[in-house]
């Protein structure tokens, strides 16, 4: 096809200057409270191919050190045909994706909750995400309210990679300044929602992984319930994550938008405030060495909670406490299908043989003071989450998460 056009001619100074009433348009994004109701469903803009670049760049920038997400050849061993996109890459992307149309209002992100990767995302997947309502608690005329969601990601053959809820706090109508009638994104309803009706998580068949690649103590065997593991190395946070928030699809002003940022009043005040999922991503990345270098996938999270923002020149640590460690039981003679690794009942059930086991670990995150310094200051009160507390909070505690790893054995 062949457009033709007229050389351009300039404009501008012969078309009057109308400002009056309707004329200029001030587009708005996100929700107020009221515009969430319970069963509504978001389709949320854009979607975002992963590339081999992306993934490549995101797993060397968060400091990931599972061969799995680094080495073609390795990850080929675990039965894939190239190295899969870090889980936490597929997470930020899904959550961003559903930025404009979830929380671009929102006060703050007050929890992740029962998160599950489904299947693996590879180079040339593009990714998807819908949102649905799942409660509104309103707190009061003109208070802010809090708003369950529930968030689902598909890849470009609609099939389901991730599903997880999370709850934020939004102010009503009232509290939001030139809201207007109309919101840039509506809800969508009578939408096809394929959220998950099982926990069933689809891996590749693993073969016999090269031993010399990972490190000797982060094999299931390693990990017994209440291990403490202070990883030694901190990450200092540059400005480079005011990029990473677009890169990933995020569009809240509140992490790249100075005179936004600067514009708000009490503690969200000041510079932009570094995207929570970037702050999980350098946590996981810089503890990585010495919990996940032999795992074979990331199964899910629950309990997140970002307790303090992070800035631009902070530097994160990383602990992880071993809460439960779970060697895979046999499958049943009727167990079907053949090719997805299910749980159920608090068991963990493979189809066929596989050498693994799941290890659950609390992740703890602090800013500005190292993980070993830390634990002496504070001791078992850095495991004891922050929401709960009502006095005596850390302040240079950032992150508190509950993530199940699946972790090969020595024999595996």
């Amino acid at each position: 096809m062949k457009i033709r056009v007229t050389p351009q001619q300039e404009k501008a100074p012969s078309t009057p200057v109308d400002l009056g009433k309707g004329k200029v348009k001030k587009p708005s994004y996100g929700r107020p409270l009221e515009l969430f109701r319970e069963g509504d469903i978001f389709v949320h803009p854009r979607g975002l191919t992963v590339t081999n670049g992306l993934c490549s760049l995101f797993a060397t920038s968060f400091h990931e050190a599972n061969p799995l997400y680094l080495n073609q050849e390795y990850a080929k061993t675990l039965g894939h045909s190239t190295c899969p996109a870090s889980p936490q890459l597929v997470f930020n992307i899904v959550l961003s994706l559903g930025v404009q149309n979830d929380s671009e209002k929102a006060m703050a992100n007050l929890g992740y909750y029962d998160a599950t990767f489904l299947r693996p995302v590879y180079p040339g997947d593009t990714l998807r995400s819908l949102t649905k309502v799942m409660e509104r608690k309103d707190r009061g005329a003109g208070k802010p309210g809090i708003v369950t969601l529930r968030t689902i990601g598909l890849n470009h053959r609609d099939e389901l990679v991730l599903q997880y809820d999370r709850k934020i706090m939004v102010a009503p109508a009232g509290n939001v300044p030139d809201i207007g009638k109309d919101v840039a994104s509506k809800a969508t309803v009578a939408l096809a929602f394929p959220e998950r009706t099982e926990t069933a998580i689809e891996i590749p068949e693993p073969k016999r992984a090269p031993r010399n690649l990972t490190g000797t103590k982060t094999w299931f065997d390693d990990f017994a319930v209440g291990d403490v593991i202070v990883s030694a190395n901190g990450r200092t946070i540059t400005d480079e994550h005011v990029a990473w928030t677009y890169r990933v699809g995020n569009t809240h002003p509140l992490h790249y938008d100075r005179v936004y940022s600067k514009g708000l009043s009490g503690p969200m005040s000041g510079e932009p405030i570094v995207y929570g999922g970037l702050v999980f991503a350098w946590l996981e990345g810089v503890s990585s060495r010495d919990t996940t270098e032999n795992a074979i996938a990331t199964l899910g999270f629950t309990e997140g909670y970002h307790t303090q923002p992070a800035f631009s020149g902070d530097t994160v640590y990383a602990i992880n406490r071993v809460v439960d460690v779970q060697p895979i039981a046999k499958p049943a003679a009727k167990t079907t299908p053949a090719d997805l690794r299910k749980m159920s009942g608090g068991e963990v059930v493979a189809e066929g043989p596989l050498e693994a086991g799941v290890v659950t670990f609390q992740l703890i995150g602090v800013k500005n003071v190292t993980g070993a310094d830390a634990l002496s200051k504070y001791g078992e009160a850095l495991f004891q989450k922050e929401v709960d507390k009502k006095n005596h909070k850390i302040a240079e505690k950032v992150f508190e998460i509950e993530r199940r790893v699946l972790v090969r054995t020595r024999g595996g």
